[in-house]
């Protein structure tokens, strides 16, 4: 029975972690020609997207959602967001969580696109506006991108409730949901995130299930799919073994960061 099939796998969901959309060979990039071909096979094979706290949802009821249910998730807030990703979704009426990397407050004064990360142009908040009559939801990332972990705990405090009140404010809606920079996250984090929101995203790489910890829930990175088809490893039974050999060298890479602190 494969991984898609949650009447087996009672509590078992996949979490999809994409970034930018586009033809770059960087970790944080996805192949648009890729993107639109796993996403219209995953619709002919009707699978279908729930909403990340629709996800959560079932995972702290342990109630099994519907068969072939699955999570798009997006950080920073790339444009290629609305360019690549967002008529397709709307095309195929499926919902995505894109988590916002805002910076001050002040910025938004003196121009209406995100700033800049990794050299790449970001959203406008007119697109951010946009996109939730069309089922795409928005959670917070963080001010400046750190990595909470090395900061003291007034600053990261700082990043992780600003950021929130900033997409609050420019929206006019509560923000529940929160992806930790790198995904790296201490107890000290966490604690902060579970007084602001109703979730977060981590680094791990599997499937979230009901006994995961909601304020650090495990994604896929679609980082790895590079070549045609690896994407649609969700809809088989060899998607939980490549998890777990995905997982391994991740696993390692952080016990590391955290021995070195």
């Amino acid at each position: 029975m494969g991984a898609g099939d949650f009447t087996t796998l009672s509590f078992f969901l996949s979490v999809l972690a994409f970034h930018d959309i586009n033809d770059q060979i960087e970790v944080i990039s996805f192949s648009p020609r890729k993107f639109r071909r796993g996403i219209a096979r995953l619709h002919d094979r009707w699978y279908r997207t729930l909403s990340l706290l629709e996800a959560v949802d079932y995972l702290q009821r342990g109630v099994a959602p519907p068969e072939r249910r699955f999570v798009i998730t997006f950080d920073e807030g790339y444009q290629t967001v609305y360019e690549e990703a967002f008529p397709l979704l709307q095309n195929y009426g499926m919902s995505a969580t894109v988590f916002l990397k805002v910076e001050d407050k002040r910025n938004m004064a003196s121009t209406n696109r995100l700033p800049s990360l990794n050299g790449l142009i970001m959203l406008t908040w007119t697109e951010i506006r946009e996109m939730p009559q069309w089922g795409i939801n928005f959670g917070a990332h963080i001010l400046t991108h750190p990595d909470l972990t090395l900061l003291p705990g007034d600053r990261a405090e700082d990043e992780i409730c600003r950021s929130k009140a900033i997409i609050e404010d420019a929206l006019g809606v509560s923000i529940a949901s929160f992806a930790y920079p790198f995904g790296r996250y201490a107890s000290m984090c966490r604690e902060i995130v579970l007084a602001h929101f109703a979730c977060a995203c981590s680094d791990k790489i599997d499937l979230a299930k009901a006994c995961s910890d909601i304020y650090a829930l495990e994604r896929v990175d679609v980082y790895y799919p590079r070549t045609d088809g690896l994407l649609e490893i969700m809809l088989g039974k060899l998607f939980l073994w490549y998890i777990l050999a995905r997982s391994i060298p991740r696993r390692v890479r952080s016990s590391l960061h955290q021995g070195s602190r």
